[in-house]
């Protein structure tokens, strides 16, 4: 068996992880699989490159309140035993935030992880778990070589303007700059475009990643030239429990007239608003849209008018739109959510096949839309395993 490298995904509650052999450019891992539930009861599950389940069990039982390090000690062995695994060459993370100084996949030292940890604030519900998942794997292997692979690197083509806010300069100096997220997800998506819209790949694209986390990038010639994220995972777009973009003076007026302190605003604005907010029953968009009470319909149709408003937002940035995809969990999944977008990009020439969008087809447009719109699954555990391969291991 060949070397392998591993790809490792640490959310807030959950793992994913994927195992790709060294030698091939196969969009298929050999294993791969999640652990969800982490913190609570964590629930394990893997399964190989033909989709066969591969077990439901870790090898030792955790504790109700099992941390990351926990579960990825338990995970390792696991995969290490594993007659598909290999030999290990490299770990490969998504780490959110890569701020100024990361632009492109990075090998981990001890100097960059402090660099890595100083960005945890600027992603609290992100930075801290990717930085655990390496912690934990230095752990059990210390000289393993380790890749970071940053969701910020894939904007740092925009122009000035797209990332500047209008503050003053010292504090945009310091680093307080619109960095934008989800880039490990438009980075395969860009890579795919071709084989999809052929020469059009290089024109006016829209990429809606749609999922608890959701954001926009919009491209030209496969490059970002604006997305909706900013200088933190919460601007933007509406999400599961993030607000998305939010007047700063509702900010001020928590302070002042509510008397609330910096730490219950930030888990007001990343954990209790967004379609678990509005809604007041799940952050899970099919969850909504299967439920009859009238605050789940206005929570996805909030989530539909806020995407296509910004939508709309960023189109100067690309001076117009020649195609539309839609990634991601509620993006590759739920037409109801996609027909509620595009209705109101009418103007622009959007206009869906109903069919082809209640079948999740990959070409969901009309005969007779001026805009292409594709549903395409994204990869980001390809596009970190291909990172590795770009080190000479």
């Amino acid at each position: 068996m060949s070397g392998v490298f591993l790809t490792l995904n640490a959310g807030s509650s959950s793992l994913k992880f994927a195992v790709f052999e060294r030698d091939t450019t196969s969009a298929v891992p050999m294993i791969s699989g999640k652990i969800t539930g982490i913190g609570e009861n964590a629930v394990f599950s893997a399964r190989d490159s033909q989709g066969r389940p591969l077990g439901t069990d870790l090898p030792e039982t955790l504790d109700a309140g099992a941390t990351h390090e926990q579960v990825i000690a338990m995970l390792l062995p696991w995969l290490e035993n594993h007659q598909s695994f290999g030999s290990l060459v490299a770990v490969g993370h998504r780490v959110v935030h890569g701020g100024q100084n990361f632009t492109k996949p990075t090998r981990i030292s001890d100097a960059v992880l402090q660099q890595l940890q100083a960005l945890s604030p600027l992603a609290p519900l992100h930075q801290p778990h990717n930085i655990a998942a390496i912690r934990a794997v230095a752990h059990w292997q210390p000289d393993l070589p380790q890749i970071a692979c940053f969701d910020t690197s894939f904007h740092r083509t925009q122009d000035p303007l797209a990332q500047a806010f209008a503050l003053p300069r010292d504090l945009t100096d310091e680093g307080i700059l619109r960095y934008g997220f989800h880039g490990l997800s438009y980075d395969y998506i860009a890579s795919v475009l071709p084989d999809h819209l052929g020469p059009e790949a290089e024109g006016r694209v829209m990429v809606a990643h749609l999922g608890n986390g959701a954001s926009i990038c919009a491209m030209k010639g496969r490059k970002s030239r604006a997305t909706s994220m900013g200088f933190t995972a919460l601007d933007g777009l509406m999400m599961g429990t993030r607000c998305g973009a939010l007047d700063p003076g509702v900010v001020l007026y928590l302070t002042q007239a509510k008397a609330m302190d910096a730490p219950e605003i930030e888990d007001l604005l990343y954990n209790k608003s967004g379609l678990l907010g509005v809604s007041g029953i799940s952050n899970d968009a099919q969850v909504l849209q299967d439920s009859a009470d009238p605050h789940a319909a206005e929570a996805i149709a909030l989530f539909c008018y806020r995407a296509a408003s910004t939508l709309a937002g960023l189109l100067p940035s690309i001076g117009g739109l020649d195609a539309l995809v839609f990634t991601a969990g509620i993006g590759e999944n739920s037409a109801l959510i996609r027909q509620g977008i595009c209705d109101r990009l009418e103007w622009l020439g959007v206009k869906l096949d109903d069919a082809a969008n209640a079948a999740n087809a990959t070409r969901i447009d009309a005969a007779d839309s001026r805009v292409k719109t594709l549903v395409l699954p994204t990869n980001e555990e390809l596009t970190v395993a291909n990172a590795c391969r770009s080190f000479a291991f």
